[in-house]
């Protein structure tokens, strides 16, 4: 598979906080996830989470159900390694997740954080959506970032698609209740500014 190839690569040749979209920690999502009001015991899952640093901080606020996804097995060892004994706390699944097939409406939340803006072509992007309605709770919250209208145009060497808040909820449509959506200008470990949106929805 050369998407899960081209991750491999990007995860045995860098180190977590060498990657462009690395953060300390992500305080924009933390917030969006804080105002879903979703309880400690919800469960939550990260796509793209391999080597986000989400997963510790979540923890750390008391949340007792993670599940953490990535193509990459080198992304989500390298979190369990950081996690050390608190790794055993999170659930790990390594799959691509245009391909993937989860539990049906178990999941309160959905996070991802620079893992749409990947999908280029419509296909994957509409299997992404189906796998998002089937697994979420009806009531349950889902966020998503990519990079926005001002964002590159490029990433890890491959081509993204940039979205307005407007343009990402009407890939999700109508079972999606758009909620709130933040603009978030990041700055990468080289110096680099990189405009993200972000939108939050709940499932009808």
């Amino acid at each position: 598979m050369q998407e899960k190839t081209h991750w491999e690569t990007v995860y045995t040749t860098k180190t977590a906080d060498e990657v462009s979209w690395f953060q300390e920690h992500p305080q924009v999502s933390l917030g969006l996830i804080q105002r879903t009001g979703v309880m400690r015991e919800g469960a939550i899952i990260d796509v793209g989470g391999g080597a986000s640093t989400l997963a510790d901080d979540l923890l750390s606020e008391g949340f007792e159900n993670i599940t953490v996804l990535d193509i990459s097995a080198a992304a989500l060892e390298a979190t369990r390694k950081r996690l050390g004994p608190r790794a055993a706390e999170v659930t790990w699944l390594e799959a691509d997740i245009t391909e993937v097939i989860l539990p049906q409406n178990h999941f309160d939340l959905w996070h991802d954080r620079a893992v749409f803006h990947f999908l280029t072509r419509p296909e994957d992007r509409a299997r992404y959506v189906e796998t998002v309605r089937a697994s979420l709770k009806p009531g349950g919250h889902i966020i998503v970032a990519t990079f926005g209208p001002d964002g590159p145009m490029r990433c890890s060497g491959l081509d993204v698609t940039r979205y307005s808040p407007e343009g990402l909820h009407q890939e999700f449509g109508a079972p999606f209740q758009l909620v709130a959506h933040t603009e978030e200008i990041h700055r990468t470990p080289f110096g680099t500014i990189q405009q993200f949106v972000y939108c939050y929805c709940r499932k009808t």
